[in-house]
């Protein structure tokens, strides 16, 4: 584990690395934050949250978290089965009843991703921030329900990643708390952490302090943007970036979340003291209890969390990326330390940096 006090220097370097890997690792911007559960050991942000406007990446600009957004949304679920108000292990349409799939699918079975439900390519599934007044989500959903109403397979059966079973358990949350999904989050989540509006919640606070999102100009991904998204969604080229204009996920509850870095860091941070503010100890083993099929045999996930090892240390992490941007945070309950990344590149490979960078916390 890092050492209190870890000597500037050591600090100093990895700045130094961190920022030439902006520059040979082609993100336009990133942030880094890495802290025990008493203090930050390292914060970083460098390059450009605009390219063209050449605004400087800063530890609090807001930028695009997309899946990572599903461990927050497992964590109030869990709040609402601490209350005593949602069962893991009833049939989600206890809670949702006008929705397909069946009686076989439960809680347990959404925040497991063992649920079965189809996963759809989710990159078409966003809206304009500018059409966001007007935006349906429930209609939307509905929508893709009636599409991918059937199951891949049997409930339980094994890992198969879905982002409608975490819209779904978005509804859950509707339903159960009778609070939309983002009032009951800003209340029950970001307010306990402390917090506010301006630093984490699902629309952009202020554009002018917001990371633009790109994808390189020299890149697959650019070649078929056409194929991606519609053109509606297009900005301009800046330099050796493309820019994707501003968006908002058609459900918040699988990938919505608008924060930095550094309000990520506050809710990783709270995960590793022995009391988190937001359930109590037997709620919060559970979050990182690692779930089974149903022949009992281990799963890569908890119930919110992914479930990863590398060089021998265990993690729990979850990934986001999508039109812009792409991140990674990780706990080490172990080690007891935690670390977030995010960069707005789509293209950005956040667990490598996060190997690279966690390696000096880990010794």
């Amino acid at each position: 584990m890092a050492k209190p006090g870890r000597d500037r220097v050591s600090c100093h370097h990895m700045r130094e690395s961190i920022e030439g890997m902006v520059g040979h690792l082609g993100v336009p911007g990133i942030q880094c934050v890495v802290v025990d559960a008493e203090r930050s050991l390292f914060e970083h942000a460098g390059g450009w949250a605009d390219v063209a406007g050449r605004k400087r990446m800063e530890p609090d600009t807001t930028t695009m978290l997309y899946s990572m957004t599903k461990t927050f949304t497992a964590a109030a679920v869990l709040q609402l089965v601490e209350a005593g108000e949602v069962d893991l292990d009833a049939p989600f349409r206890h809670y949702v009843p006008h929705t397909p799939y069946g009686d076989a699918v439960t809680i347990r079975h959404l925040l497991s991703q063992t649920s079965g439900i189809p996963n759809p390519v989710p990159l078409k599934w966003i809206h304009l921030a500018a059409e966001h007044p007007q935006f349906d989500e429930h209609a939307a959903l509905d929508a893709v329900l009636k599409v991918h109403g059937k199951t891949d397979f049997a409930p339980g059966k094994k890992y198969g990643y879905s982002n409608i079973a975490y819209w779904i358990l978005g509804r859950v949350i509707e339903q159960v708390s009778d609070m939309t999904f983002d009032a009951y989050m800003e209340k029950n989540l970001f307010g306990r952490l402390g917090l506010h509006s301006s630093e984490i919640g699902f629309v952009v606070p202020t554009p002018a302090h917001h990371a633009k999102g790109y994808i390189p100009k020299y890149s697959f991904m650019n070649l078929s943007k056409s194929l991606l998204m519609e053109r509606r969604f297009f900005g301009s080229y800046e330099g050796r970036w493309f820019h994707i204009k501003d968006h908002y996920l058609n459900g918040p509850a699988f990938g919505g979340l608008v924060a930095s870095g550094r309000a990520v860091a506050v809710f990783l941070q709270d995960q590793l003291k022995a009391r988190s503010v937001l359930f109590g100890r037997e709620i919060k083993d559970l979050f990182y209890q690692q779930q089974k099929n149903n022949r009992g045999k281990p799963v890569p996930m908890t119930l919110g969390w992914h479930v990863g090892r590398a060089k021998g240390k265990h993690y729990f992490y979850k990934e986001g990326g999508g039109g812009g941007f792409h991140g990674e945070m990780r706990i080490y309950q172990d080690t007891g330390i935690a670390a977030v990344a995010v960069a707005n590149d789509a293209t950005f490979r956040a667990g490598n940096f996060l190997d690279r960078i966690c390696r000096d916390f880990l010794r």
